[in-house]
């Protein structure tokens, strides 16, 4: 038994069994590559699912990490740091809203945004005390947490966890008339991510986005964006909304706001939706502390100053193209946006697990979504060389 299988069973011995990840222990890491405990290199292209937009141990990320670390790393919300402000401004400025206000988890981010929509029916729309009815799309993942899995599908998310909290209703993804019908008169909010990741990378109709904006607004109801997994330059644009130019009501964030070193998340919103908040109404201990500020801000920083929204915008059609180009007998659908890409083999083929221990044995880190689709996203700076190092594995792996 080596090293890592000895990780590993010490790991299932104490770990509760809520995860199957695939059977690998990594040790180390640098830019686009991981290593496991017995010194093998492999090509990540999971990116701790867009959290590492930046790459692992991005140098200027760590840098502001340790020189942090050695003057303050938190007071709560009790006091004022002198990193938030900073943060929150830089945040706002880049995105184009008002407010920010900081959490930690992606769960927490939307967990906020579904609070602030029935805080704003209740105290804006005039809708009656405990009415306030949220829509959300089928096969969403936003979180885990009793509110955002009361408007979850997917059964292996929700079996043995209700009762679940009222006030949520569900609707076919990409159905813009859907959404319409499902309104009433005490919809708060409609809340949707841009692209499913865990729903196996699905993407909407073209002018979708575009339709149920135009729809929330007629009828006065808040459109939350969830771009936990798509934000920061993932899918070619600082967001995906953007690539169908219209501005959410909220949006949450997440994940790659943290540089890949630590959780960081937020809701940003315009000044008539967050004024709902007053002191006491809601918090975080951790939300907005010193570290995870000059991280956030540093990661943004980054983002803009090595240009890896448009390597996103480069590199992700030429990956589709080339996993096109295959033409594999296995595969039966290639879609994404950006550097978000869905491989959906056949089911006659295998399952995506199958596929992805097949590429893992090759050198190559991809997780499966669902039971048939490939997840790839790999961290946006990854090199063009280093892509093509990955493709010419998965031709091996996809030639059937």
């Amino acid at each position: 038994m080596n090293q890592g299988e000895k990780i590993i069973e010490k790991t299932e011995e104490f770990s509760a069994n809520n995860y199957h990840p695939l059977p690998l222990v990594i040790a180390k890491a640098e830019g686009s590559w991981v290593y496991d405990t017995e010194g093998n290199r492999y090509l990540d292209m999971i990116a701790s699912y867009s959290a590492l937009n930046h790459g692992h141990r991005h140098p200027k990320i760590i840098r502001a990490l340790k020189d942090q670390a050695d003057q303050l790393t938190l007071t709560s919300r009790a006091l004022h740091n002198d990193q938030m402000g900073a943060f929150m401004e830089k945040l706002c400025t880049l995105s184009n809203f008002d407010k920010a206000l900081p959490m930690n988890s992606g769960t927490e981010a939307v967990e906020t945004a579904l609070k602030a929509a029935r805080r704003w029916g209740y105290e804006v729309k005039k809708i009656p005390k405990d009415k306030a009815e949220i829509i959300g799309a089928k096969n969403n993942f936003s979180g885990r947490s009793i509110g955002v899995l009361s408007m979850s599908t997917g059964k292996s998310a929700t079996e043995g966890f209700g009762p679940f909290a009222p006030g949520f209703v569900t609707v076919p993804f990409g159905d813009g008339k859907a959404i319409e019908q499902a309104i009433n008169e005490n919809t708060a909010a409609v809340i949707l991510e841009p692209i499913q990741g865990e729903g196996g990378v699905v993407v909407p109709p073209e002018g979708y986005l575009q339709e149920v904006r135009e729809i929330t607004k007629k009828h006065n109801v808040l459109l939350i964006i969830d771009e936990i997994q798509t934000g920061f330059g993932r899918t070619g644009k600082l967001y995906c909304y953007q690539h169908e130019d219209i501005q959410p009501d909220i949006v949450t964030v997440g994940k790659a706001l943290g540089g890949g070193v630590y959780p960081v998340s937020a809701i940003l919103a315009d000044d008539d939706v967050m004024q709902v908040f007053q002191p006491g109404n809601h918090g975080s201990t951790f939300g907005g502390n010193p570290l995870a500020a000059r991280i956030g801000r540093v990661s943004l920083e980054v983002l803009m100053e090595e240009g890896l929204i448009e390597r996103a915008q480069e590199l992700g059609p030429y990956f589709m193209e080339k996993l096109k180009a295959m033409n594999s007998p296995v595969i039966k659908d290639i879609r994404g946006k950006g550097l978000m890409v869905g491989v959906e083999i056949k089911e006659e083929a295998g399952t995506g697990r199958d596929f992805s221990e097949k590429l893992m044995d090759l050198g190559v880190l991809a997780k499966d979504t669902k039971a048939q689709t490939l997840r790839f996203a790999p961290p946006l700076n990854i090199s063009k060389e280093d892509l093509d190092w990955g493709i010419d594995r998965m031709k091996m792996v996809f030639r059937g």
